[in-house]
Formats: C-alpha cells, structure tokens, sequence
C-alpha cells in the first residue's frame, strides 16, 4: 500500500470537486486547502506548486473524460463518439474544467514541458480498434484541435449551438473523406 500516493489521488479528489463548484482562476493555494480541509502545505507537498496542482486537475479529469470514451461509448460509431465526447466536455459543468485545461496549456507553453494530445490519440486509436474502425493519428489529431479550438469558443462567450453547429459541419467534412 502506498500511504502518499492514496493520500495524493484522496486529497486531488476532493480538489477535484472544490474546483469544479468554485473554480481556481483567482484561488490561492490556502484557499484552495481551506476548502478541502487542509492545509497549502500539504498541497505543496503532493503537487509541488499551483502549475503541478493545476496539471495533476487537469490530468485527472482529462483521464476520466477519456475513460468515459472508451468504455460507455465501447460499441459508438466514431462521429457519435465525437459528438458524445463534445457534449460531455462543452457542458456548463465542465466549464471550469475546460478553463483550467486552458490555463494548463499557457502554463506548460511558458516552460516547456505538458503534452496534452498524445493520451488521447493513443486512447482513440485503442478505442477504434476495438470497434473495428479505421482510423489513423492524424485525423484524431484533427478532431482533438477542432474541439479544443471550438471549446475556446466556447468559454470566451461564443453561443454553445453556435460551437457545435461548426463541428457538426466539421464531422460532415471528417465523415467524407474517405
């Protein structure tokens, strides 16, 4: 039994559902802590720093949304799991999510480090193995940009049906091209 490492998921899950009722965007590390009960210390300690607690967040729920593809949509045709996948991550009670995704991204742009894509490509390109799809990485890679970019959209204002009004026309697009 790893004591630290329970301790660490424990606590990010509950970090977890802090963030997703009050956010993080103008959050301290002590505010953040005295909302779990606990300490900044202790967040210090199980992820080093904001940029490693914004990063262990955003690894998680970006794990459990890919979970979340590959096993409740195991027998989906690839546009429905697109379109089930955008659903799920433009949904307003993702929204905070979504936003920290984003400010993940600035974060690992300024130093260098984060991938952010390569998960869920290898997750898709399982996931339609599974159900006998063809597909390669860069189509995957394609769909993970349109839905980031149309989520940007999104969490800057632009109308949710507007959003998903330009990946249905991208999905008519993707689904032609063969």
């Amino acid at each position: 039994m790893n004591i630290v490492g329970d301790a660490r998921r424990e606590m990010l899950a509950l970090i977890v559902d802090d963030v997703a009722r009050r956010g993080i965007a103008d959050r301290s590390l002590r505010e953040i802590a005295a909302s779990i009960g606990s300490s900044h210390r202790m967040l210090i300690y199980h992820f080093g720093s904001r940029d490693g607690l914004v990063a262990a967040i955003v690894g998680e729920v970006e794990s459990s949304q890919r979970e979340l593809m590959t096993t409740s949509l195991s027998n989906g045709d690839p546009i429905d799991v697109v379109r089930a996948n955008w659903d799920r991550v433009s949904a307003p009670e993702l929204r905070p999510f979504v936003q920290l995704f984003f400010e993940a991204v600035a974060t690992a742009s300024r130093s260098g480090t984060g991938e952010f894509t390569t998960a869920w490509i290898d997750e898709a390109l399982t996931f339609a193995e599974t159900i006998d799809s063809p597909s390669d990485a860069t189509d995957i890679r394609l769909a993970v940009a349109v839905i980031r970019g149309l989520l940007i959209d999104v969490i800057t204002g632009t109308d949710a049906e507007l959003a998903k009004a330009a990946l249905e026309r991208f999905l008519a697009m993707w689904s032609a091209r063969s």
